[in-house]
């Protein structure tokens, strides 16, 4: 006994080490720490989206007020604001223009327009103020321009003798010197030009209203002025200025067309013209809007009118904002409404087109007064009878900021926004003025105008749009984000659509029916694939494989029908071997003969695939697709086929399952499997019969399989970028559900078998749905990658934001936006602010998702249990 125990060596303590003790606790401590820094950095990563995205919501806000005497001679024809609300210009009817220092008060010594003594009876500027036109009693227009200069100088260019009117301004000369650094100076300067006289019709009234715009290049500027005499004679004049490269003397040949005339003594109330001078819009008092198409110079004609508003309501203020295209129209009832000018089919006008109202704003508790657009965006401002001063953004149809003010009911002459949109300046008849310093950094964002339709310039309908920048100044930036949701979600349906398939089905045949030594080499070559970068896969898809799609179309969509066929009666033909000969081969040989049969499959496709076009799309897929030709009912026969087979075979396992199998059972195996051959081909026969005969009814009642998910084929389309994503998905779900099914007991297996099930009812019925929280589990996570998916889609997809299920259109999605703007957005921006709303909104998708999926999850998970 006691050689045995000394043989047996040294008894070994049950008592666990303090070492081991304290590395499990400190291990555990490590975890728990490790996870709640995960949590922490999760919502930390939220609060920091939420925090760059909130001030895209927090509207105007008013900086300072202040109240200003502005010196001035008669009534106010404009006034104007640099830049860098520096000077405030104002211009007399006179001719006198006054400049008052904005820091200080101080008046500043400025030139005048001579108008030799003919006071002007109507006046017009640009969009910017620097550019200006007076119509006079003989009906006679000049042209003129009144500019604020500014000139980067070193600090030692401040003339000697210079008055200081601050710390930072100093005056000489009329010309104000302001300190922007220590070595730099900035000099502003006010000059004024007066053009000779334009010819003046004979028998021309005095000029009542006008309206002047200055276009063309720097070279080549075009003048295109609209006049309204007394007698309301509607005159357009446009020119074009040449100089002269040897003496530098310039000339303007000026053009007046007369325009159809309205009822006698109509008098107008305003009148605009369009750069270009194609159109004319005169308005009335009594708010009647006449519009004429002056496409044809030489043949002018009235297009249509309208009434902007209500009876007894009547038009105070009408003018263009940046671009041309709204037209803003204020009313002696506070209404303040913007229109455009659309194309709209069988309108009752004399050029197709009509005058829509778009928006209508929140109207004012009184008459409109004065109106000023901004020279940047869709922002503008209005006031009315009771000294409100209100910012406005029209394509959003927000109040920005209601500017407040300590003498209610002011009657304001003159409202006018700072060029940078930080400034606005209203001024009274009796030369007082208000300034108000403001903040409108977003005023195009609303909640409606991100996740809701927007009737944007030029669009005949209100739309969800994302186009965030453009080539032209007057350009409105559109940006919402449905589009780019509905992308994502396109992108991912469709991916998943190819690789769930292809995955789960490949998982339940590597865990249950494939050989082991086979599997051994399956599996791993499976979760390579998953290291391959995304970037290799999204260049392959953009410069390979969709020339490659785009050229066997057919060829590849009838590879889907023909290689899921042939893999199933190969099925079919395997059931003939004999049992002994079909267990021996039941491995490599197998699995080799199903890789043959697929590629067999695909070369036929191929062969195939000139006569399959032929038949299916008259020839040609891509003119077929667009409707252009062919008919839809063999490709509507080819997408019912799979339906109409499960309904044929539903209804005889509902009828005939019982009977059937009994049958099968009295037969030898080869046998059975001849007949299950037969009964497959039937049904297949059937099923296209079924499916040729609903779709020819179909097609009767005007149904087409064109015009939805398919539609016009372009290269970089959702197709290529389901095969290039489903190829980047299907590793992770097929890896993640083969590891599931495999964790199932083999009891449960063995129990199945053991009553009497086939291999794949057993897969089907005892394993899968075992599994299947692990297998779910699988699914939201490919389900993840593909909605974050970046790469592929940018360089695969064409990046064009739509929303249509066009298989074979492209798609813009969150993560691509982010990617391929984020490093052009100007920091603090919209876009760029919008673009991290983009982010929050993907993240919040991916975490609805996975707190759903996670839910369903632990559901499947607890059935498991109870197994």
């Amino acid at each position: 006994m006691l050689a045995d125990e000394a043989a047996a060596g040294p008894k070994r303590s049950r008592k666990t080490r303090r070492s081991v003790l304290v590395a499990d606790r400190v291990a555990d401590m490590g975890i728990r720490a490790g996870g709640i820094f995960v949590i922490l950095a999760v919502f930390g990563i939220m609060a920091y989206l939420v925090q760059v995205v909130l001030p895209l919501f927090s509207g105007g806000a008013v900086e300072s007020h202040r109240a200003i005497t502005v010196p001035h001679r008669g009534s106010v024809l404009m006034q104007v604001l640099d830049e860098y609300r520096t000077l405030a210009v104002s211009l007399d009817r006179t001719g006198a223009v006054s400049i008052l220092h904005l820091a200080s008060g101080r008046a500043i010594p400025a030139p005048a327009f001579d108008f030799e003594g003919r006071p002007p009876t109507a006046f017009a500027r640009s969009l910017s103020g620097s550019d200006v036109a007076f119509g006079f009693a003989d009906g006679a227009v000049r042209f003129g321009s009144l500019k604020i200069s500014a000139e980067t100088l070193s600090a030692s260019a401040l003339p000697a003798g210079a008055e200081a009117l601050t710390e930072r301004d100093w005056l000489k000369d009329g010309a104000v010197y302001s300190r922007i650094s220590p070595d730099q100076l900035r000099k502003l300067t006010v000059e004024v030009a007066l053009e000779a006289p334009s010819p003046v019709e004979e028998g021309a009234g005095a000029i009542v209203a006008l309206d002047y715009r200055l276009g063309g290049t720097a070279e080549r500027p075009t003048k295109s002025f609209v006049s309204a005499d007394s007698q309301g004679v509607l005159r357009l004049g446009t020119g074009e200025t040449a100089t002269n490269l040897l003496t530098g003397e310039t000339t303007t040949e000026i053009e007046v067309a007369t325009l159809p005339k309205l009822q006698a003594g109509m008098q107008f109330r305003s009148v605009l013209v369009t750069e270009g001078g194609d159109q004319v819009y005169a308005a009335a008092a009594d708010g009647t809007l006449y519009r004429y198409d002056t496409r044809n110079f030489a043949a002018p004609v009235l297009a249509e009118y309208r009434k902007l508003f209500g009876e007894g309501v009547e038009l105070t203020t009408l003018g263009f904002l940046i671009g041309e295209q709204s037209i803003v129209a204020g009313g002696s009832d506070g209404s303040v409404d913007v229109y455009f000018r659309l194309r709209r089919p069988g309108a009752a006008t004399r050029d197709g087109y009509a005058m829509v109202r778009a928006h209508a704003l929140e109207k004012h508790g009184s008459s409109v007064t004065a109106f000023d657009a901004s020279q940047r965006s869709k922002l503008f401002a209005t006031t009315d009878a009771s000294g409100a001063v209100w910012l406005r953004h029209s394509t959003s149809e927000q109040t920005v900021a209601k500017l407040p003010l300590d003498s209610p009911g002011t009657s304001w002459s003159e409202v006018v926004l700072a060029p940078r949109d930080d400034a606005v300046l209203a001024t009274t008849e009796d030369g007082t003025a208000h300034l108000w310093s403001v903040s409108v950094p977003h005023p195009e964002i609303t909640w409606g105008a991100i996740f809701g339709k927007v009737w944007y310039e030029g669009y005949p309908t209100p739309d969800w749009t994302w186009q965030s920048s453009s080539g032209s100044d007057a350009f409105e930036p559109k940006l919402s984000l449905v589009p780019l949701v509905f992308g994502t979600v396109k992108a991912t349906v469709y991916s998943l659509l190819f690789a769930l398939p292809v995955a789960l089905l490949g998982a339940i045949y590597t865990s249950e029916f494939l050989h082991q030594r086979v599997r051994s080499v399956v599996k791993p070559t499976m979760e390579l694939m998953a290291s391959l970068p995304s970037v290799v896969l999204g260049f392959l898809a953009a410069l390979v494989l969709a020339p490659i799609v785009e050229t066997w179309i057919s060829a590849i969509i009838l590879a889907f029908a023909l290689a899921p066929l042939a893999l199933l009666l190969a099925a079919h033909l395997w059931q003939l071997l004999p049992r002994a000969l079909a267990l021996r081969w039941a491995g490599t040989a197998k699995f080799g003969t199903m890789a043959a049969v697929l590629g067999t499959s695909l070369a036929g496709a191929y062969a195939l695939s000139p006569a399959f076009e032929r038949l299916f799309f008259a020839g040609d897929f891509r003119h077929w697709v667009s409707g252009a030709e062919g008919s839809g009912v063999p490709m509507m026969t080819l997408l019912l086929l799979p339906l109409c087979v499960l309904a044929l075979r539903a209804l005889f396992e509902r009828l005939a399952r019982d009977r059937y199998r009994m049958a099968l059972r009295r037969l030898a195996p080869s046998a059975a499997g001849f007949v299950e051959l037969v009964r497959w081909l039937a049904l297949l026969l059937l099923g296209a019969v079924l499916g040729w005969v609903l779709a020819r009814a179909l097609g009767g009642v005007g149904l087409d399989p064109r015009g939805g998910a398919l539609d016009t084929y372009v290269q970089r389309n959702t197709l290529v970028v389901g095969f290039a994503m489903g190829f980047a998905v299907i590793p992770i779900i097929y890896t993640i559900a083969e590891d599931a099914l495999n964790a199932v007991p083999e009891h449960l297996r063995a129990a199945a078998l053991a009553c009497g099930a086939t291999p794949w009812q057993t897969a089907t019925s005892v394993v899968l749905p075992t599994a299947m929280s692990g297998v779910f589990a699988a699914v939201m996570i490919g389900m993840g990658r593909a909605v974050g998916e970046t790469m592929i889609v940018v360089m695969a997809a064409g990046n064009t934001p739509l929303i249509d299920w066009n298989v074979f259109n492209g798609l813009r999605a969150l993560s691509a936006t982010i990617a391929v703007e984020l490093p052009e957005a100007v920091r603090g921006g919209s876009l760029y602010r919008m673009l991290f709303l983009a982010a929050l909104t993907l993240f919040v998708m991916t975490f609805v998702i996975n707190t759903l999926a996670e839910l369903v999850r632990l559901r499947f998970r607890r059935r498991a249990a109870q197994l």
